[in-house]
């Protein structure tokens, strides 16, 4: 009865905030990233429509969520009726024109700087004139993604980056590409605090603030590793217990996944070519051999994947 009248209550709550139409949102990619992105959107009652390149990635992306929030619910951090109601609230499919019936999109694809493009070009010839693109990218540049859509909606196109995991960690940075309007910023910012997010407007620049500044310490983590100096667990234990840290830099760098941390360090290094951005060899090292962290059991520590949870 309990969870019946839970399931009634979450499946009915929505979120009108005055003046604010974006109460439905695609997101383009089922990733991790992208599955925090419609676990937290529908949690606040809005619909989601998440889309993958085919329907078999599709499933996989549900099947992953719910995996994921089950977790959570065992760790008290949700009931089993805000789980039925988030998932009613998320279509699953792979059929991107779905994405003109939505105020917002989202796009949550991998850091590749073609794809988006090619991406956003499309979503141009799909998407209503007022639609607004937001790109999740942690390094790449706004104005530059933007540049395949036609003049008008480059005023419509702004960053917005999230931290893993999206639903529990409380900021997000909002950066303006160069043509991005006062209006899509404002339209932006106010949907990022009905999300329960705190904001930071960030000039674009590459790395923008989180991401710019935690490398060169998951960096230098990994090279007190491989220098011998302390183990994995003394590395983190060290800087924990140190700097009133709630998790070490090593199994930080597990959590975001050590490709994404590679790529990451890699375009900065590139971009900037400041030394303190190249990678260390260990990172290189545990990529080449898949050990991506804890998406697949296995980084610099190791860990027990969930039953029927497939990387």
């Amino acid at each position: 009865m309990t969870d019946k009248l839970e399931q009634l209550m979450f499946a009915n709550q929505k979120v009108q905030m005055p003046g604010e139409l974006m109460n439905r949102v695609a997101i383009i990619g089922g990733g991790q990233m992208g599955r925090g992105l419609a676990q937290l959107i529908a949690g606040k009652g809005r619909e989601v429509i998440l889309i993958e390149k085919d329907d078999a990635t599709a499933e996989m992306a549900k099947q992953k969520l719910s995996v994921e929030m089950d977790q959570e619910i065992e760790r008290w951090g949700m009931t089993t009726g805000e789980k039925r109601g988030v998932l009613s609230r998320i279509v699953f499919t792979s059929d991107i024109s779905s994405v003109s019936e939505c105020e917002l999109v989202i796009e949550a694809i991998p850091e590749n700087l073609e794809m988006k493009q090619a991406l956003f070009q499309r979503l141009d010839q799909l998407c209503d004139v007022e639609t607004i693109f937001v790109t999740n990218t942690s390094t790449l540049s706004i104005t530059e993604i933007a540049t395949t859509t036609v003049e008008y909606r480059q005023e419509l196109i702004i960053g917005l980056h999230f931290l893993h995991p999206v639903p529990k960690i409380p900021v997000v940075e909002i950066i303006r590409g160069l043509r991005t309007s006062d209006k899509t910023y404002e339209k932006i910012r106010d949907f990022s605090r009905s999300l329960g997010k705190t904001d930071v407007e960030v000039y674009e620049y590459p790395g923008y603030v989180t991401t710019r500044v935690i490398l060169p310490m998951l960096n230098e983590a990994m090279y007190t590793l491989m220098e011998g100096i302390a183990t994995a667990e003394g590395i983190d234990t060290a800087m924990k217990l140190g700097f009133n840290m709630p998790k070490g830099p090593l199994a930080l760098a597990d959590e975001i996944g050590l490709d994404e941390v590679l790529y990451w360090m890699e375009s900065l290094f590139k971009e900037l070519g400041d030394l303190k951005y190249r990678p260390c060899p260990i990172l290189k090292k545990k990529v080449r051999a898949g050990h991506l962290g804890r998406k697949v059991g296995r980084g610099f520590f190791e860990y027990a994947k969930p039953q029927g949870y497939h990387a």
